[in-house]
C-alpha cells in the first residue's frame, strides 16, 4: 500500500527564497525511503495564520501524512505547534513524546502530533538533523496510525 505525504516548511528566510529548505529536503528523503510518496510541499513563513492556514489546507479531504518543520522552539515567533492545535481534532501525545526523546536537544521542541479526519500532522524540528531524528523515532508506526485513521482494525 502505497502512503501519501506532504511536507509544510515553516521558515521566514525559506519563504522569502534567502536561504534553501535542507530540512524539507532530509524529510522528503526519508519519508520515501520508507515508503512514503511526497504529493505536496509547501514553504511558508512564522506564524499563527501562515501556518494553520497552510495545514488546513494540506490536510482537507487528505488521507495520509503531514510533517511541518520549523517553528516548534522558544523563539516568539515559534507559533507552529499553537498553528496545529487551532487545525487538529485529537492530539496523539504519545508520537510527540517519541519524536522528543529521540535526542538531547529534542527536549526544546514544543511539536504537537495529531489527527484531523483521516490525515495525521506531526511537527519536527526546523534543523535538518532534529527533523530527520523525529521523524525516525516514529517512522515504524506511521503505516499503521494510518491504517487506523482510515477505518482499519486494531491489531
Amino acid at each position: 500500500m502505497g502512503l501519501d505525504a506532504k511536507i509544510l516548511t515553516v521558515s521566514e528566510s525559506a519563504a522569502a527564497g534567502a536561504r534553501e529548505d535542507r530540512s524539507g529536503d532530509e524529510l522528503a528523503r526519508v519519508l520515501v525511503e520508507h515508503g512514503f510518496r511526497i504529493v505536496d510541499r509547501r514553504v511558508v513563513p512564522d506564524g499563527m495564520a501562515s501556518v494553520s492556514a497552510a495545514l488546513l489546507e494540506l490536510s482537507t479531504g487528505f488521507a495520509g501524512l503531514v510533517v511541518s518543520t520549523g517553528g516548534t522552539g522558544f523563539s516568539p515567533t515559534d507559533l507552529t505547534p499553537e498553528a496545529t492545535r487551532v487545525v487538529i481534532e485529537r492530539e496523539a501525545p504519545g508520537l510527540a513524546e517519541a519524536m522528543r526523546s529521540a535526542s538531547p536537544l529534542g527536549r526544546l521542541s514544543r511539536g504537537v502530533a495529531g489527527s484531523v479526519g483521516r490525515c495525521l500532522i506531526l511537527n519536527v524540528p526546523g534543523s535538518p538533523k532534529g527533523a530527520v531524528e523525529s521523524l525516525e523515532a516514529v517512522a515504524d508506526v506511521l503505516d499503521h496510525a494510518l491504517e487506523l485513521l482510515a477505518g482499519g482494525r486494531p491489531h
